[in-house]
C-alpha cells in the first residue's frame, strides 16, 4: 500500500489559460499517483525512481478560471492527503481570471529547517510559518497567488542536532565531509526536515511556489572562485557532493518550475520517467551541468498576466576565469537578455529574481569590486593571493565581485525600463544577506529610466542574524562606509560603477517576507516580520507598506 512521504506540493498554476496545474509529491513506492479537485477537475500519472525514492509531477487540467477548488492526493486509488488528523483547512488550488492584469507575490530567502516537535526556536519564528498561521485561520484573508522562495531552500554545510544525530548513525563523522551532506540520500534528509513542518507542508500544498538556488543548497560560497573550485575537486567527497546536490536540486526544486509544456520537452525527465530507475540519466545531466555549465540552464521565466518574473540562476551559470569573471556564461546572459526584452511593452511589470543582491550598500560594493580588481593582478601577484583569502572569508562574491556582468546588468534594466512601452516598475528580488532594504539606482550618464527601478532584498525567512552582519551592514550604508569605499576603488584602480543608488528603506533585520501587489499599472511593497508576542505566541507584523508605481 502506498503512503505520501512528502508534499502535496502546488507548484505550476498556469495564468495563461487558468485551467491547469501542476502538484508535486514524493511517495514511499511506486504507484499511480492522482489529484482529485472538488469541481471535477484532476489528473494523473505514474512515479519515477530516482536512488530508491519516487516521485511524480501530478498535471492536474479542467480547472475553471477565476475559481478555487478544494483537492485531495490519492496514491493507487487510496486517499493520502488530506491527512485523516489535519488541523488545517482544506489545500486548495487557486486559479487565475484570464487575461489577468493582478498578481500578489510574496518573496524571500534563507530558510533553516524549524525546529522538530515545537522546541524552542534558536533563530525566532519562522515566517514562512506565520504566513501559514496567518492564510489557515483566516482562510479568506489576502493571500499569495505565488510564493518566490530565492535560495538556501536547505543547508547542506549547516545541519540540525537532528540531522546530525541521523548521519552519525551512517557513517563515521570524523571523515569529511563530517557533519555537512555526502550524498543522495543524506540531501533528501533535509528536504524532509525543511518541507514536512505541518504548516509549511500546508502552505505549500496551496500556494503555487517558484524557486531558485543559492549556495547552501549545495555548499557556503558554492563557485566563489576558480582557485575554490579547483581545491574542492581536488577533495575526495566533493564530486559525489555536487552531483547529489544538482541531482536533488533537480527534483525537489527545479522540475516544479516547469510548464507542463516546459516538462514535455524536457529530455532528462522524458528520459527518467521511460525507466523504472531513472538515477544514470539524472546522474548524467547532474554531471554534465557541474563540468558544463553552460549546457545546463537552471534559470526560468514565468508570466503572471501582465507581469513578468525572471529567475536567474547566480550560482550555477559562472564563469571563474580570473581574466574573464562573470556571473553568467555568454549563453545565460543572452537568454536573460532576450527574456526580459521579448514582447516588450506587453508586460507592466519586470521582476528579476537573483539569490544575490545586485544592488549591495555602497562600502560593500567597493570592498568586492576592489578585492575582484586584486584577485585579477591589478596590484600584482602578492596582492592577488591576499585578495584570494578576503575574497573566501569575507564571501566577496556577489554581482559587485563580477564587475563587467554588474554593469551588464545594469545596462539591460536601463534599456527594459525606457521608452514608450516601458513597464510600469522593473524590481530586482533578491536574498542571501539575512537583512531586508529598499535600494533606488540612478544613471549618472543622463539616462533616466521611464520604469521606476528598485532593488527589493527579503531575508532571512527563518534563520540568525549575528551581531556583526547588523554592524557590517549598517556601515556599509553610512557616510565612513562609503569613504571608505572609495579608498578601496581607488586602490584597485576600478574606477566608479556605472550606477549610483541610494538607500530608500531599512536595512530591517529579523526573520521577513516582502509581498508585491501588483494591479494593472500600480505596485504596492509590504514588508511583514515574524515577531514573538508577550504570551509567547507569534504572529506577522506588518513593518513597511509603500506604493511604488510610477517612476521614482
Amino acid at each position: 500500500m502506498a503512503g505520501l512521504r512528502l508534499g502535496p506540493l502546488l507548484r505550476h498554476v498556469d495564468w495563461d489559460t487558468g485551467d491547469a496545474a501542476v502538484v508535486w509529491i514524493e511517495a514511499d513506492r511506486p504507484c499511480t499517483a492522482e489529484v482529485r479537485c472538488e469541481d471535477g477537475a484532476g489528473g494523473s500519472v505514474r512515479t519515477f525512481q530516482i536512488a530508491g525514492h519516487h516521485y511524480a509531477l501530478i498535471p492536474v487540467t479542467g480547472l475553471t478560471p477565476a475559481s478555487e477548488t478544494a483537492y485531495e492526493v490519492l496514491l493507487d486509488g487510496r486517499q493520502v492527503w488530506p491527512l485523516a488528523d489535519s488541523r488545517f483547512p482544506a489545500s486548495t488550488i487557486r486559479t487565475p481570471a484570464v487575461p489577468s492584469g493582478s498578481v500578489r507575490i510574496s518573496f524571500g530567502s534563507c530558510r533553516w529547517a524549524a525546529p522538530p516537535g515545537g522546541g524552542k526556536d534558536p533563530v525566532g519564528p519562522d515566517a514562512l510559518d506565520m504566513l501559514a498561521a496567518r492564510l489557515s485561520s483566516a482562510p479568506s484573508a489576502e493571500r499569495p497567488d505565488v510564493l518566490v522562495l530565492l535560495g538556501d531552500q536547505v543547508y547542506a554545510d549547516e545541519t540540525s542536532k537532528a540531522t546530525r544525530r541521523w548521519l552519525a548513525a551512517r557513517r563515521d563523522l570524523s571523515e569529511p565531509p563530517g557533519y555537512e551532506v555526502a550524498d543522495y540520500e543524506e540531501y533528501t534528509r533535509l528536504y524532509y526536515e525543511s518541507w514536512l513542518d505541518p504548516d509549511v507542508r500546508w502552505l505549500l500544498s496551496t500556494i503555487p511556489s517558484c524557486m531558485i538556488f543559492d549556495d547552501h543548497d549545495v555548499i557556503d560560497d558554492w563557485n566563489t572562485s576558480a582557485a575554490w573550485l579547483a581545491e574542492m575537486r581536488a577533495t575526495p567527497w566533493w564530486q559525489e557532493r555536487v552531483l547529489s546536490g544538482l541531482m536533488s536540486y533537480w527534483v525537489y526544486q527545479h522540475l516544479g518550475n516547469l510548464s507542463p509544456a516546459e516538462l514535455a520537452d524536457d529530455e532528462t525527465y522524458a528520459a527518467v520517467r521511460a525507466t523504472p530507475d531513472g538515477t544514470d540519466a539524472l546522474r548524467r545531466l547532474a554531471s554534465r551541468a557541474d563540468a558544463e555549465p553552460q549546457s545546463v540552464r537552471w534559470s526560468y521565466r514565468r508570466d503572471f498576466g501582465t507581469t513578468r518574473l525572471l529567475m536567474v540562476d547566480t550560482r550555477a551559470a559562472r564563469v571563474l576565469e580570473e581574466q574573464n569573471r562573470s556571473m553568467l556564461d555568454a549563453e545565460e546572459e543572452q537568454w536573460v537578455r532576450d527574456s526580459a526584452l521579448a514582447g516588450h511593452g506587453t508586460y507592466e511589470h519586470l521582476l528579476i529574481g537573483t539569490s544575490l543582491p545586485w544592488l549591495l550598500p555602497p562600502a560593500v560594493h567597493d570592498a568586492e569590486a576592489w578585492n575582484a580588481a586584486l584577485c585579477r593582478g591589478e596590484r600584482g601577484a602578492r596582492w592577488a593571493e591576499i585578495g584570494e583569502k578576503v575574497r573566501r572569508n569575507s564571501d566577496l562574491e556577489h554581482w559587485a565581485a563580477f564587475p563587467d556582468s554588474f554593469a551588464t546588468l545594469a545596462d539591460l534594466i536601463a534599456e527594459a525600463a525606457t521608452g514608450p512601452d516601458a513597464p510600469a516598475t522593473v524590481c530586482v528580488l533578491s536574498g542571501d544577506v539575512h537583512h531586508a532594504y529598499v535600494a533606488e539606482p540612478s544613471w549618472p550618464d543622463g539616462r533616466v529610466p521611464d520604469a521606476h527601478v528598485v532593488q527589493l532584498t527579503c531575508s532571512p525567512v527563518h534563520n540568525r542574524i549575528p551581531a556583526s552582519i547588523k554592524l557590517g551592514f549598517r556601515f556599509g550604508w553610512s557616510r565612513a562606509g562609503r569613504r571608505l569605499g572609495l579608498a578601496l576603488a581607488r586602490h584597485g584602480r576600478t574606477g566608479l560603477p556605472p550606477v549610483e543608488w541610494k538607500k530608500t528603506g531599512g536595512p530591517w533585520f529579523g526573520n521577513q517576507l516582502m509581498t508585491l501587489t501588483l494591479r494593472g499599472r500600480s505596485a504596492v511593497l509590504r514588508l511583514d516580520q515574524a515577531q514573538a508576542g508577550p504570551a509567547g505566541g507569534s504572529r506577522l507584523t506588518t513593518v513597511l507598506e509603500r506604493d511604488l508605481g510610477g517612476p521614482a
